[in-house]
């Protein structure tokens, strides 16, 4: 998802276009719901998904993700770019475990709202942010998700090392007496693309909020494939990904990413600007994907694709590019018919 500085981005949003009758029709066939037809595909020998819309209904996610073939996906539990939060009725929590049971579809991963910056200098936002990250943490918790994401947010007008200690002392006080401990939910600190001052821009960051958290909550990480190649690491050529991913091993550790954000970049290596495109079509290109899936060191991960949505059945073609990827034989727990 976009990574940077929370508080910028607020002041600069964009205003919403009028669209006309044509325009309207096109953007709702985007919904796989309305355009898909017959047996869904089969998911693949990977956990592979994407993030999926909550439209009708948080539980409606789950229905998305098995009629497009994923058997992992991602959601927003509230808007992401407001602080007031949708309610979640128990009837809509019964019912999206009862469709990811269904349908054998996990794990579930959640991403937190972009207004939340736990490293805020500014204390009317940073108590906001508090808030409303223990309302994704309470969530989480009635959802049943396994994975809860966060972008580690914005130190501008502090020191790095201050805003990464402020990040896990925030995410102590949300989760106050949530018993986390106790829970299948764990807390992914996802990296960021660079920018000024995003916290999370390098691997040694990430590792150095998660030597923070631990004491606090079950926590991993998330590594968005778009951030990593536009904060300036080598994922293209062969030798820069095999360096890469010793770096990110020796630092955040393999076996604590949980999550893979599955996203092609727009932009160039380096360029610090965080913007998504379909897997293959960017600057990434199939290679870096195909050796990621492959690799037997991240076969307990979901692969989750937030690539935009720019006609009926992009999503469905993103998830099954990253399927075509697969070339190994680790298959996971069968997924269940309707």
């Amino acid at each position: 998802m976009p990574s940077g500085d929370p508080e910028r981005k607020r002041l600069a949003m964009p205003k919403a276009k009028t669209l006309g009758v044509q325009q309207r029709k096109r953007l709702s066939m985007k919904d796989v719901l309305l355009w898909a037809e017959g047996e869904p595909p089969k998911p693949g020998p990977r956990r592979i998904g994407i993030h999926t819309s909550t439209a009708g209904g948080v539980e409606m996610a789950a229905e998305r993700a098995y009629r497009l073939g994923a058997n992992t996906f991602q959601i927003f539990s509230s808007s992401p770019r407001q602080w007031q939060p949708y309610s979640l009725s128990p009837a809509q929590c019964d019912a999206m475990r009862g469709l990811r049971e269904k349908y054998g579809i996990g794990p579930m991963a959640i991403h937190s709202s972009y207004l939340v910056n736990l490293a805020s200098a500014t204390p009317e936002f940073h108590r906001k942010s508090v808030k409303a990250f223990r309302g994704e943490l309470e969530r989480a918790l009635a959802l049943c998700a396994e994975y809860l994401v966060l972008h580690p947010g914005s130190f501008r007008g502090r020191s790095r090392e201050e805003g990464l200690k402020l990040v896990a002392h925030s995410i102590a006080e949300a989760a106050e007496g949530l018993e986390l401990e106790n829970s299948n939910l764990r807390v992914l600190i996802e990296n960021t693309a660079g920018s000024e001052f995003s916290l999370g821009g390098s691997f040694d960051q990430v590792a150095h909020l998660l030597h923070y958290l631990r004491p606090v909550c079950p926590v991993g990480a998330c590594i968005d494939t778009c951030h990593t190649h536009v904060s300036g690491y080598d994922i293209v050529s062969e030798t820069g990904w095999h360096e890469t991913m010793q770096k990110l091993d020796e630092t955040i550790g393999l076996k604590n990413v949980r999550v893979w954000h599955c996203n092609d970049a727009k932009d160039a290596r380096g360029s610090k600007r965080d913007r998504h495109e379909h897997v293959g079509k960017g600057t990434i290109g199939l290679d870096a994907f195909r050796r990621l899936l492959n690799d037997p060191r991240t076969e307990h991960a979901s692969f989750i694709a937030e690539t935009p949505i720019e006609d009926p059945g992009d999503d469905l073609r993103n998830i099954e590019t990253l399927k075509s990827l697969v070339q190994v034989a680790t298959v996971p727990a069968k997924r269940k018919r309707a």
